[in-house]
């Protein structure tokens, strides 16, 4: 009996052994491929990061979305409910089991709570928790002209200052004017300029300016 049972073990551990050649050996002789299953890996993907900026991370409670940022919507324990969105020009965004959700206008952590809320009364008994950060800025432009490198958009981040997007556009030309720089503020028919000391801000005197949405900044020659 003792023979016996040794020689089934000796047999099933040969095919074991085998088993890889033999799959082999088919997939060459009919041509076709051959899946072995091996064990999943285990997810090496880190968390989500929220988006870094001029200022640092971006704050939940004062930042405000708009159109083209992209967010991520992190319902606890429910995968199928979380993943990364963009706001969609009209400043809405679709979420699983809810219909278009406005996102523009709130900040990620009003956001937040506006998912959780709609997420009781449609897929939950109890209120979820619900967590949104910003992962790209790309709603808040200013705009440079006259002698600096890149005219144009820059992507405007949270407390940008005038220095910080001077360089963002590769820096002053040769022939900027630092003397005679200016921001036009205001809506096309309406733009007043707002002066300000080149030297000094290199200095750290800011000069009580801070930059909003759509300013344009100019360096004449």
């Amino acid at each position: 009996m003792r023979t016996m049972t040794k020689a089934i073990r000796r047999t099933f551990i040969s095919v074991a052994a085998f088993a890889p050649l033999a799959m082999a050996s088919l997939a060459q002789t009919t041509g076709k491929p051959v899946i072995v299953p091996a064990a999943p890996a285990p997810s090496t993907a880190p968390p989500p990061q929220p988006a870094l900026t001029a200022a640092g991370p971006v704050d939940s409670s004062t930042y405000v979305i708009g159109p083209d940022d992209q967010i991520q919507v992190t319902v606890w324990n429910n995968p199928l409910l979380s993943g990364p969105l963009t706001v969609r020009p009209d400043g809405k965004i679709s979420v699983s089991s809810l219909h278009d959700i406005q996102a523009a206008g709130l900040t990620p952590t009003q956001l937040a709570d506006a998912i959780a809320k709609g997420l009781t009364t449609t897929y939950f008994k109890d209120e979820p928790t619900v967590d949104v950060i910003v992962l790209a800025v790309k709603s808040k432009y200013i705009y440079m002209l006259g002698e600096v490198n890149h005219v144009g958009p820059v992507s405007m981040a949270p407390g940008m200052s005038v220095l910080q997007a001077i360089a963002s556009a590769g820096g002053l030309t040769p022939y900027a004017n630092k003397k005679k720089a200016y921001i036009l503020r205001g809506d096309p028919a309406h733009q007043r300029q707002i002066h300000f000391d080149y030297k000094k801000m290199q200095k750290g005197d800011m000069q009580g300016i801070a930059l909003e949405p759509g300013d344009t900044i100019v360096f004449p020659d």
